[in-house]
């Protein structure tokens, strides 16, 4: 019989055991030590049979940037189960009991970033973010349709760059929704380790930040390149890979993206993971030079009190809606409810009996929606969404519109 439970510090090795199973991983030492570390910070839930660990789930204690606010948010991580034991409930109840604890503790939302896309949707998640890989040909000089900032560029070293990018980050957290917090230990440990697990060949961080000495920065740029090489008797072109880019203004991010598309040696720059509104998308002067190679969904967001999160985030126009809400795994949210929402509040109880809903949708749907980066529109208009009223999709969309989209590239 499999059993539920915390998983104890004197565990994490033998869950870590499974997850290195789960995803054919075998990190050397070093990285071992910092998932260990890692995991002692999270809560960890295990599926025990036995003495054996069958199934494993931790999570991170986020906070994240919604319009208008900061939420509470487990941040799940390393869900495993081990190969004889899927397809038997395993991971159904691992994801019950950490919606269950995400409740008591008072967190209205939950985040994953999704190693397999089919899997999470049926447990409620929906894809909130969206992230797109830019690739620049760096081979001639970037052409701008506006004039880069000319305050002056600065090399940081890594060991300094968490006081100084650090409290510039966190402040950008509030202008787009999707943000997870970051602790010094995730700007260490992973944005600024000296090593990439991923790639051997790529240096160490560099960090660039915009401004005059002594006054604020206004940007900077976080980025590892890999020299020129040859495959296959093809020479490959020095490479510079953009881990993140921040600016206050567009003539800040056009400086940051100019410089690292000039650097010696190299010819070819990409980003991971950039917004899909990312202004070089617009001042980019030749979109053959700077074009979009992929798009993916990258945070999924699920909505554990959907009331809190409704009430909780602001909202950009009016909205009086009935929504006709399903969720087979948290049932308190289920339901018919009178959403009334606008620049001043919101407000979600239960609507009065015979009234007749305008949406009827899914809470999965509902959360891909909550921030902004997803159309109940086009949901609507792929079957997802069901309308009741005309118009009653695009008032929702209209509320819960932002400035900017949704997006996050701190992937956990």
């Amino acid at each position: 019989m499999v059993e539920i439970r915390e998983v104890p510090e004197a565990d994490i090795d033998r869950a870590l055991e499974l997850a290195y199973l789960v995803f054919h991983d075998r990190p050397e030492k070093e990285g071992r030590e910092r998932h260990h570390e890692l995991l002692r910070a999270c809560l960890r839930i295990g599926a025990y049979e036995g003495g054996a660990i069958v199934g494993f789930m931790a999570a991170h204690a986020f906070r994240l940037s919604v319009p208008g606010a900061d939420l509470p948010c487990p941040g799940l991580t390393f869900v495993s189960v081990a190969p004889t034991h899927r397809r038997r409930g395993v991971l159904t109840a691992l994801m019950g009991e950490m919606l269950r604890r995400a409740g008591a503790d008072g967190s209205p939302v939950a985040a994953l970033w999704a190693s397999e896309a089919a899997i999470y949707g049926r447990f409620g998640y929906g894809s909130a973010t969206q992230g797109a890989t830019i690739e620049i040909d760096s081979t001639r000089p970037l052409a701008l349709r506006i004039e880069a900032d000319r305050r002056p560029l600065r090399l940081i070293l890594p060991e300094d760059a968490v006081a100084v990018v650090g409290p510039y980050h966190e402040a950008a957290r509030a202008l787009r929704a999707g943000r997870p917090t970051r602790s010094e230990r995730r700007w260490t440990e992973e944005w600024l380790i000296e090593q990439d697990e991923e790639d051997e060949e790529l240096s160490p961080p560099r960090i660039i930040v915009l401004g005059e000495p002594g006054d604020p920065i206004a940007g900077y740029v976080l980025y590892r390149t890999k020299p020129e090489g040859s495959s296959g008797g093809v020479r490959t072109p020095g490479l510079v890979r953009v881990d993140e880019l921040e600016a206050d203004t567009p003539a800040a991010a056009a400086a940051l993206w100019r410089c690292v598309a000039s650097l010696d040696l190299t010819g070819r720059v990409t980003a991971w993971g950039r917004p899909a509104d990312d202004p070089l998308l617009h001042f980019a002067a030749d979109r053959d030079q700077v074009r979009v190679t992929s798009a993916f969904p990258a945070l999924w967001l699920r909505l554990v009190d959907v009331a809190a999160a409704l009430t909780r985030r602001s909202w950009a126009a009016p909205v009086e809606l009935v929504l006709e809400l399903t969720d087979v795994r948290l049932p308190a949210n289920a339901g018919r409810f009178l959403l009334k929402a606008g620049p001043d509040g919101a407000a979600y109880e239960p609507a009065a009996a015979g009234r007749a809903p305008d949406l009827a949708l899914d809470v999965r749907e509902l959360a891909a929606c909550y921030l902004g980066g997803t159309r109940a529109v086009e949901l609507a208009a792929a079957g997802l969404v069901l309308e009741h009223t005309p118009g009653a999709a695009a008032a929702l969309d209209g509320g819960l519109r932002t400035a900017l989209l949704p997006h996050t590239a701190d992937e956990f």
